[in-house]
């Protein structure tokens, strides 16, 4: 099946899929790090699996926006940042505990920006979307 899949990607010019690795849940802080035996802040712990995970050859990792400047730093320009928790300035964090703004993000380093709730869960979906849109510059 792998062999078939690389033929047909082969085939249709298609790029390769990004491998990127998770890294410490936006849900979770240091306190919750520490009930599960984890010593350290979250933001060693990530920076720790940010580096493992580039070590092992992948492409990037999953990380809350307050580590993203620290492992685009230690990681550099190539290594993908995908970033959950993002949250306009007046929108409930609900679960997660380490969030920024969407600009905040992409000023850190952020390559893709997660956003769920602050669009699904908002009264007007569309218009939630389109507002996020236009605070990063877009349409």
């Amino acid at each position: 099946a792998a062999e078939a899949a690389r033929e047909a990607a082969e085939t249709l010019k298609a790029p390769r899929p990004l491998v990127i690795a998770v890294t410490v849940l936006t849900s979770l802080d240091n306190d919750d790090l520490g009930a599960i035996g984890q010593q350290g802040p979250a933001a060693d712990q990530v920076l720790r699996l940010a580096r493992l995970t580039q070590d092992c050859g992948l492409d990037g990792v999953v990380c809350s926006p307050q580590e993203t400047a620290g492992v685009r730093a230690a990681c550099g320009p190539d290594f993908k940042l995908v970033v959950p928790g993002i949250r306009p300035s007046l929108s409930l964090s609900n679960d997660q505990k380490r969030t920024s703004s969407p600009s905040e993000a992409v000023s850190a380093g952020a390559d893709y920006l997660v956003i769920g709730r602050p669009i699904t869960k908002a009264p007007d979906p569309a218009a939630a979307a389109r507002a996020m849109a236009a605070a990063l510059g877009g349409s």
